[in-house]
């Protein structure tokens, strides 16, 4: 018998990341505090707070709306906030190319300092190491971070209830779609720009409205539908949604359809999905609509007690068609 080895397939959120995460990671490493959520909760001497740590590959590092730096910031912020915690401490660890432009890095130095001073974080510690030419694709970032929990919110992946609203808030697919763009000689020019953004005031403006929600996600590899498989799955509920009310920016739509990609599956920097109870819905989807990423937010469908741990579309001719299972590797692999 071959010995099995990691694909791309292992690395881009889908079937194959949860197999590799439970058959690896989560067998040698579980512990009550183990979490299959953005961050870890933890209980440090009566004070919780949440605790999460990404790594960063992307490729182009730069891109419209945004680069490598940027992009750091914002995945770890945001994974705290997703926990209802706000975001206060990162550290960082660089792993650069020998011959990697000192310019360049500075430019991803300042981004960094730009977008962790918009978030509210202060980066407190590094480390740097230089790889041989060849090595690593110009440069890899890891950041972690520490954020203190809101009192009285508590959301996971397995807290979403039948009858509870599926919001998100905003457009998706536009970074993964700016990924692709920026990667591949596709000959396709399209005005798309990153919804590369941090998030903690958008969650603040939302548990300022309720503090009963019962899921966040940040909706980043594998985008929503990868996310939306997730929960159904933890939760052990069904989900369907209203394909007319998902936001799908005209850009995104015209590239996905020219490519036969579909923008359920693009990852997003900038977007969650929230679940919660219905009747909290329309106030949710209020304060968002006001805030300063979140203006395309939008309720997109409802958590059920059928075919559990399914995916279900309602189309714009009112027919309902399951929404494949994430598998094998999602293009564009965004980091």
């Amino acid at each position: 018998m071959s010995e099995k080895r990691v694909t791309l397939a292992h690395g881009v959120g889908g079937k194959q990341t949860a197999e590799l995460i439970q058959e690896v990671f989560a067998a040698h490493f579980s512990n009550p505090e183990f979490t299959a959520d953005d961050a870890a909760v933890l209980d440090m001497g009566g004070r919780k707070i949440a605790m999460s740590t990404d790594g960063f590959i992307v490729s182009p590092f730069e891109f419209n709306g945004g680069n490598i730096g940027k992009l750091s910031i914002c995945g770890t912020v945001n994974d705290l906030s997703c926990m209802g915690a706000q975001p206060r401490y990162l550290t960082c660890s660089f792993i650069i190319e020998e011959g990697f432009s000192l310019d360049k890095l500075e430019e991803i130095a300042a981004s960094m300092e730009k977008t962790a001073a918009e978030a509210g974080v202060k980066i407190v510690a590094g480390d740097t190491k230089v790889a041989g030419k060849g090595q690593v694709d110009h440069i890899f970032i890891t950041t972690t971070g520490i954020g203190t929990l809101t009192d009285g919110v508590k959301v996971s992946g397995a807290f979403a209830k039948p009858g509870d609203a599926i919001l998100v808030t905003g457009d998706i697919g536009r970074h993964g779609c700016t990924i692709l763009l920026a990667r591949e000689d596709l000959g396709i020019d399209a005005d798309i720009k990153s919804d590369c953004t941090p998030l903690w005031q958008t969650v603040e403006s939302m548990i300022h409205v309720t503090k009963d929600i019962h899921v966040i996600r940040d909706a980043t590899r594998g985008g929503v539908g990868t996310v939306l498989y997730e929960i159904a799955s933890e939760s052990h509920v069904g989900v369907r949604l209203n394909s007319e009310a998902i936001p799908v920016d005209p850009a995104v739509r015209g590239v996905c359809g020219m490519l036969g990609l579909d923008p359920l599956y693009l990852a997003n920097e900038g977007t969650m999905v929230v679940i919660a109870p219905k009747d909290q819905a329309q106030a949710l989807l209020a304060v968002l609509k006001e805030g300063k990423y979140s203006a395309n937010a939008a309720i997109i469908g409802e958590i059920t007690d059928t075919m559990p741990g399914k995916v279900v579309v309602t189309t714009e001719i009112g027919a309902e068609t399951m929404l494949p299972q994430p598998g094998g590797e999602l293009l564009p692999r965004i980091c």
